[in-house]
């Protein structure tokens, strides 16, 4: 419920809030996530996976058809990803006229879907659009990102997001997004390895579970990066992964927590003591922090905390703020109430399996797509922060973190940030989004407090 501002905070998600006429408040819960999921894992539903994978597909056939109801011109963003595709391809069934749908490509090859998503678009027969957008015409919207939001958020995807919406909202008001679909049907890589590595921890003795962070940790992550190029051919791909230095030491840090919430809370934080970084800081009491569930699964945790920390706080905030800023209005059928209701009940195996996530909505989605166009993997919709940080956002980016500038604010710790930025800079770690943390936060101090 906190924000940035004293004395102000945010009404918590499922909550609403009445004020009589002697201002007393009354906080009544109307939809309780909590329940609704413990509900699910202790009475999942037990028809068979055809008639389970049936009953989703109508439910989500209708939530999609509710919210094309629409007196403006209404579209939908595609990716090429399970989720976006699954929206567009019900949207497409549901509609006599093809469905508009939008597309941000980018030159880098690696963080690139808009070839996907053109082939998906060719396959429904769509009327898709398409823009690609070069680094610098990306990095001139960086400056202003902190206008559109009241307080400091710092998702790098925010910048395609605000881009997509940007050219959607040139042809249409409303536009259809795939959020959710992650964390109801177990999308994210660390539902996959995390488990292992937390079954792992619990057989480490305690002895032991100190001393591998120490040997990894032992060498820098360059040397670890260096030492997987060499053996690459030796490695099988699933563990072929991009910058497996930085992965490690991830690694090295998770295995030194007991239990799952602690677990958790490592594997989604950038700063691991943010007390170090925020001056006289002390990091506020949240769900993270004070657990009300009990939930013995580590996997269905993790989907657990995501719906109610990341998905309201990260993505439908980034989500909302960057629609709003061109006058777009997007809407969400994956978290309609009763799909949401229904995913919880869905049994845990119909969701991830063979390392795997979206098992169910991924045979939904074949019903409409060839397999072949939607089998690959998982990318994100990110940009290369950490590339641009060393090269055309350097400038910008040091006169906003310039440590003297640091120093006299007394916020932040001038030491820690320099030491990131010089470390970054030199090519002995990648902080890139540490660093944008850090940015992101004086970007906002700088707009709004100014």
């Amino acid at each position: 419920p906190y924000t940035i501002y004293k004395h102000i905070n945010k009404l918590i998600p499922g909550h609403i809030i009445s004020i009589d006429r002697n201002f007393h408040i009354n906080d009544h819960i109307y939809w309780d996530f909590t329940k609704i999921a413990r509900n699910g894992i202790t009475n999942p539903i037990d028809d068979s996976y055809e008639d389970t994978l049936s009953r989703l597909e109508t439910l989500l056939k209708d939530a999609v058809s509710r919210r094309m109801i629409s007196d403006v011109p209404l579209g939908a963003f595609l990716s090429g990803g399970i989720d976006s595709s699954t929206v567009v391809a019900l949207m497409q069934s549901v509609n006599s006229q093809p469905v508009k749908t939008f597309t941000i490509g980018f030159h880098e090859e690696h963080f690139n879907e808009a070839t996907y998503a053109k082939d998906v678009a060719r396959h429904l027969g769509t009327a898709h659009t398409e823009l690609y957008v070069t680094p610098k015409e990306a990095q001139k919207f960086i400056p202003h990102i902190s206008e559109f939001y009241d307080e400091p958020f710092s998702d790098s995807s925010q910048i395609p997001t605000y881009l997509i919406s940007k050219l959607t909202r040139e042809h249409v008001t409303v536009s259809l997004s795939g959020d959710g679909g992650d964390e109801l049907f177990g999308g994210y890589n660390r539902y996959f390895w995390a488990e292992d590595i937390y079954d792992l921890s619990k057989k480490i003795p305690a002895f032991t579970r100190g001393f591998i962070p120490n040997i990894i940790t032992g060498f820098s992550p360059s040397f670890w990066d260096k030492s997987f190029k060499i053996f690459s051919p030796l490695i099988p791909k699933k563990y072929r992964f991009a910058l497996p230095g930085d992965k490690l030491y991830k690694l090295s840090d998770i295995l030194k927590h007991k239990n799952s919430d602690e677990m958790y809370h490592a594997l989604v934080s950038h700063f691991k003591n943010p007390n170090n970084l925020v001056l006289n800081g002390k990091e506020p009491q949240t769900i993270l922090t004070r657990n009300n569930i009990d939930i013995q699964d580590f996997t269905l945790l993790m989907m657990y905390y995501d719906f109610l920390t990341y998905l309201s706080d990260d993505i439908l905030t980034k989500v909302d703020r960057a629609s709003m800023a061109v006058s777009l209005e997007a809407r969400v059928p994956i978290l309609d109430h009763r799909v949401v209701e229904l995913a919880w009940k869905i049994p845990k195996k119909y969701k991830i399996g063979d390392k795997k996530g979206k098992l169910i909505l991924r045979d939904l989605l074949y019903k409409y797509v060839p397999k072949k166009l939607i089998e690959r993997p998982k990318m994100g919709f990110g940009i290369p922060v950490g590339e641009w940080l060393c090269t055309s956002l350097k400038d910008w980016a040091f006169e906003l973190m310039d440590p003297e500038k640091i120093k006299k604010d007394g916020i932040l710790n001038y030491k820690i940030v320099e030491r990131l930025w010089t470390e970054h800079q030199s090519g002995k770690r990648n902080w890139g989004y540490h660093l944008w943390d850090i940015l992101m936060f004086q970007s906002w101090k700088k707009t709004w407090m100014n």
